[in-house]
């Protein structure tokens, strides 16, 4: 107690000092702390381990054999995504490519599709007796490239996440400032070394952030390297809690960990490097006129929309035809699932953008490393992998909070803990947004702090903290791993529907909830890319 009494002392001094308010900063902290202490279970867990079995288990062939191809996976993704994601985001802004409305919805829409039903829609596409196999097999095609192993995670999983690069990418470009270019070419820098010297550094670092959500969508992807039966950490993690293997799991969960905080210092490496600053000032509308290139350009976006987006709607779409064959009560698809995914996800979405709103405004508001820290501790779930995160909440529930393990409560605290960043960011920029002066001139008529927030503050950042709502709530409808872990028993939602219909090998039954879950969230995208007003030209 007399701790806690000193710690508030301290507060209140700060407040009297530069005006942090000390109720403000413990709710701050409090949420700061619940979205991170659930994670310190794995330590616990992983500490009761005996010595040498630990050290058996760390320094196995298995493990080795996981750590390689997990290590493989994200860095051939990370530089796929990248090797697809500029060319399409250059080719979307910059050029003169033929229907450019059209392909920058088209190379950002497979973003919406979740990369497990991408998976199994590829291997019942080019699989064992697959959809292409039997389209060829007349031709005297007996089979087809296998798509299981590395080369099939790697290239769904790539699909996937290239958006990432793309959109970051993209963003960047729309803003630089071609001035630099005009002054490149006067000095006689050709197009290619004007790119390489001048373009490529002022996009870097949204390069290097978009590789990053490759990177860690790549290292925590569980669905997709189990559907090609890839041994990655995910998928080893998964296996062994099922198993009973809690030892195994808590020590290749604590190696996961350490090889996100890997991937999070070499991005920060190199998004802190010196990049070549502007004037801020947006370009013309000019562009890059490709010539007779312009027609053949569009082989690359054609190519990838039609891998990422075509090939699965057209299996979705063949297994909806085939959805009366073979009847089976226990896989079909009832409307109370869809009810269920709603509802969670809606209260997933109103928890963390009630959460988000103090931790957000005391990281705006207030310039100091407390509010830096707070801010950043609620960003570790999301880099979290969601089964570490999920079998971290096991052994929190199951250990320490009984009564609430296995409950719907439990799950949404943990999407909470998953998604709350996105509601934090959503709403911290609406607040920078926000005039000071009209907050103290309600200061000066008598309002409180918190009448001001309420008065003020809050109407206009509204649409900020309903815009992150709204992603949490089309992520959280999507989240696999965190889902099929800490469900109560008997709790089925579109995303176990599609996973029971893959795992007894009857797509089919995966139909509907697919296809539901990529409308959804289609409609967002397409509503956000068009809502661009950057570009009139466009």
């Amino acid at each position: 107690m007399r701790s806690i009494s000193a710690l508030v002392r301290r507060l209140r001094d700060a407040e009297e000092s530069d005006d942090r308010p000390v109720g403000l900063t413990l709710l701050a902290g409090a949420i700061a702390a619940a979205m991170v202490f659930p994670l310190t279970w794995l330590f616990i867990r992983a500490s009761t381990v005996d010595p040498g079995r630990a050290r058996e288990l760390m320094f196995s062939m298995e493990t080795f054999d996981i750590l390689l191809n997990s290590l493989l996976l994200t860095g051939l993704v990370t530089a796929f995504s990248i090797l697809l994601g500029v060319p399409l985001a250059y080719l979307t802004v910059r050029t003169n490519l033929p229907f450019r409305r059209f392909w920058t919805i088209a190379a950002a829409l497979p973003l919406v599709v979740p990369s497990y039903v991408g998976a199994f829609a590829f291997v019942s596409a080019f699989g064992p007796n697959g959809e292409f196999q039997s389209l060829f097999a007349p031709l005297g095609v007996d089979q087809v490239p296998q798509i299981y192993g590395l080369p099939g995670a790697t290239l769904v999983i790539t699909l996937y996440t290239y958006p990432y690069v793309y959109l970051t990418t993209r963003a960047a470009l729309i803003s630089f400032d071609e001035g630099l270019i005009d002054a490149a070419r006067t000095l006689n820098q050709g197009r290619l070394k004007a790119f390489r010297r001048v373009t490529l550094p002022q996009v870097r670092p949204a390069v290097a952030a978009g590789a990053l959500l490759a990177a860690l969508y790549a290292i925590s992807d569980f669905g997709t390297p189990a559907i090609m039966r890839l041994p990655v950490f995910t998928r080893q993690i998964y296996v062994e809690n099922r198993s009973f293997g809690s030892d195994y799991a808590a020590l290749l969960s604590l190696q996961l960990l350490a090889v996100v905080l890997v991937i999070l210092a070499l991005e920060w490496r190199i998004r802190s490097n010196r990049t070549v600053s502007g004037s801020g000032s947006e370009g013309a509308e000019t562009r890059v006129d490709l010539g007779w290139l312009r027609w053949p350009a569009m082989a690359l976006p054609a190519a990838v929309t039609t891998l990422a987006l075509a090939v699965p709607v057209w299996i979705l779409m063949l297994w909806l035809q085939r959805a009366g064959d073979g009847y089976r009560q226990d896989l079909a698809f009832e409307f109370v699932q869809v009810a269920n995914s709603v509802s969670v996800s809606a209260a997933a979405a109103v928890v963390a953008a009630l959460l988000a709103i103090p931790v957000a405004y005391f990281a705006a508001n207030h310039d100091s490393v407390l509010a830096l820290v707070f801010e950043r501790l609620t960003y570790v779930g999301f880099a979290v992998p969601g089964i570490v995160l999920g079998l971290a909440l096991v052994y929190f529930g199951s250990s320490l909070t009984p009564w609430i393990y296995q409950t719907i409560p439990l799950l949404v605290f943990a999407y909470v803990i998953r998604f709350l960043p996105q509601a934090v960011g959503s709403t911290r920029t609406s607040i920078l947004q926000v005039d000071p002066k009209l907050v103290e001139a309600g200061r000066v008529l008598g309002e409180s702090s918190f009448g001001s927030f309420r008065r003020i503050t809050f109407p206009l950042i509204r649409s900020g903290i309903v815009a992150g709502a709204a992603l949490v709530f089309l992520t959280t409808m999507k989240e696999l791993p965190v889902t099929l872990i800490l469900r109560p028993s008997g709790y089925e939602n579109i995303v176990t529907q599609i996973w029971a219909a893959q795992r007894n090998a009857l797509y089919q039954y995966a139909a509907i909830p697919a296809l539901l879950l990529m409308v959804i969230s289609g409609l967002s995208m397409v509503v956000l890319l068009t809502q661009e007003t950057d570009e009139p030209g466009l």
